[in-house]
């Protein structure tokens, strides 16, 4: 199956729909009246999809199990048409559009079981996703192309070069994802002075990203955050905690991570742990969702 480890959990819901057609008034008649020989119709075609929404992963080989937490299945007839609705919701990593289309599915072809002993010419029409809601895709800012972005790494090793930097080059590579070219790098060493020189230069640039890597952690020369914090306008404590917390579900070691965030001026800034594996997590964990943020602070300065 598709790796969705690196995926958060978010309110995801599907709407699918069928139709299926007869070919009488009697039939619907039939349906309507509760007369059809094998039993109330509706009935039986609401349990088959509640059935088949929660074991779509057992029949779709790449389809993933999850945690369905509601799924309701309406039916409305139109002329000599029975139409169904299959709705499902889940807070998941992915998404529930196949659970929904495969509800929808197999209620239909319940429903042609129980019709062809009184109409030879009943059949299904289609079978259709309605609406699908959830995801990161849902929060995307299509105006990120115009953010320009620092990413400063603060490392005494990699300033005297002593080792190379892996963190910031990928936090490069994943701006570039979320469509932020205008990217400013540099590399400081674990120095108040230093750090606080790189911030001033970013925030006077008016940048909109301000991304440092390094320094967050519980060693003596992890200083970033005790630097950074007092020289936000506003901090913003819950993109720091999504971060902790999607990392600890990943890696127990997060806990130690000190990182802040908030507003400076127009700048919003964010310190990232060193390690190029937890700056991956933590960009996974925020973009492309955190720029709303910056979406509304942009909004609000120029209203």
């Amino acid at each position: 199956m598709v790796n969705i480890t690196h995926k958060s959990n978010t309110l995801r819901k599907a709407i699918a729909t069928a139709v299926v057609k007869t070919s009488s008034e009697e039939t619907i008649l039939a349906i309507r009246d509760q007369k059809v020989p094998k039993g109330d119709v509706f009935s039986f075609a609401k349990v088959a999809a509640l059935f088949a929404v929660k074991r779509t992963s057992d029949v779709i080989p790449d389809c993933h199990p999850l945690p369905v937490e509601f799924t309701d299945a309406r039916f409305s007839i139109d002329g000599l048409n029975v139409v169904i609705e299959v709705e499902v919701h889940t807070i998941y990593k992915t998404g529930v559009e196949v659970e929904a289309m495969h509800g929808a599915s197999i209620a239909a072809l319940t429903i042609y079981d129980m019709l062809k002993p009184i109409d030879k010419a009943v059949e299904i029409q289609q079978v259709k996703l309605m609406e699908k809601k959830g995801g990161k895709s849902q929060y995307t800012i299509p105006e990120s192309t115009d953010i320009t972005a620092a990413v400063i790494v603060c490392s005494d090793r990699i300033a005297k070069g002593e080792a190379q930097d892996a963190a910031g080059l990928l936090l490069q590579e994943k701006l570039q994802l979320s469509g932020i070219i205008d990217i400013n790098y540099m590399v400081i060493p674990d120095d108040a002075d230093a750090i606080t020189a790189a911030f001033s230069e970013a925030i006077q640039a008016n940048t909109g990203l301000v991304l440092f890597t390094g320094g967050t952690g519980v060693s003596p020369r992890d200083i970033t955050p005790d630097i950074v914090k007092p020289l936000l306008d506003k901090e913003l404590e819950g993109i720091m905690e999504t971060a902790r917390h999607y990392g600890q579900q990943r890696m127990p070691y997060a806990m130690l991570s000190r990182g802040v965030a908030g507003f400076a001026k127009n700048s919003l800034v964010l310190t990232f742990p060193g390690s190029a594996n937890a700056a991956r997590e933590y960009m996974d964990a925020l973009f492309p969702q955190v720029l709303h943020a910056l979406a509304i602070h942009r909004s609000a300065n120029h209203g």
